[in-house]
Order: structure tokens, then C-alpha cells, then sequence
């Protein structure tokens, strides 16, 4: 059966979106990479039902996207991972653990101007916080 991000066991959801956020940090595995920070670039896709909130009006019935950003924002600023591909699992892993509205994330870790040539480089995954329903 074919993964739709948007649904989770039959209940639709919907997609807060986090575009371009840009802080400065410590990620690679040359000698200056370490030594130096360089623009992290982060795009979130998270799905919540937002119905709750859209109803009450109430930001306690909300996924409150600030909070998971500040939490985005001061992983980058103090982690020092070597790898991209760790540094976005982590900051999934955070969305995950900040907000429990939080059903899946699609999230893309870029490096701009790491290769030359070339804009930008980075990883995107997808997770889940329940396991995908198999048939």
C-alpha cells in the first residue's frame, strides 16, 4: 500500500510549513567546517490535524510551531554533528518530542555553497510517529 503523508489511519491532516529557516552552525567533516559555522537552510512539512484549533480559536488546541522552531533553531546553534543526515533525524526527533500534535514531518537540511557549482546540497526524509499501516 502506497504511504500518504497527509492521512493517518483514515483521519486527514493538514501541513504547517517552516521555509527557509537559516541559522548559522557547526555540521561536516573538514578540518573548517569544524572550526567554523556556516549557514544550516531547514524546510519543515508538518502534519497535524488543525481542526481543533481552527474551532476553539485557542492556541492551546494548536501545534505551536514558534516553540518547535526555538527548539530547531538552539539544536543547530549548539549541535555539532558531523553528518547532515544525523542533523535533520535529530531535528525531527525534536519536532516529535516538542509537540505531540505532530503526526509526520518531511524535513530538508541543506548546506548553501558546500559544493562548488552547485546552490546548495542537503538530505530530505520523511517520518512518522506511528508505525505505517501495512496490508
Amino acid at each position: 500500500m502506497p504511504e500518504h503523508p497527509e492521512s493517518v489511519i483514515g483521519m486527514e491532516l493538514d501541513r504547517i510549513l517552516i521555509r527557509d529557516l537559516v541559522v548559522p552552525g557547526i555540521v561536516g567533516i573538514k578540518p573548517d567546517e569544524r572550526a567554523n559555522k556556516q549557514d544550516v537552510l531547514v524546510n519543515a512539512v508538518l502534519w497535524v490535524d488543525t481542526r481543533p484549533a481552527a474551532s476553539s480559536d485557542d492556541i492551546d488546541d494548536a501545534a505551536n510551531y514558534r516553540t518547535i522552531t526555538k527548539g530547531l533553531i538552539a539544536h543547530i546553534e549548539e549541535g555539532k554533528p558531523m553528518l547532515v543526515e544525523r542533523l535533520v533525524q535529530e531535528l525531527v526527533d525534536i519536532c516529535f518530542a516538542i509537540e505531540p500534535r505532530v503526526h509526520r514531518v518531511e524535513m530538508t537540511v541543506e548546506k548553501p555553497g558546500a559544493l562548488r557549482h552547485s546552490r546548495s546540497v542537503g538530505v530530505s526524509i520523511r517520518r512518522s510517529r506511528i508505525a505505517e499501516v501495512q496490508d
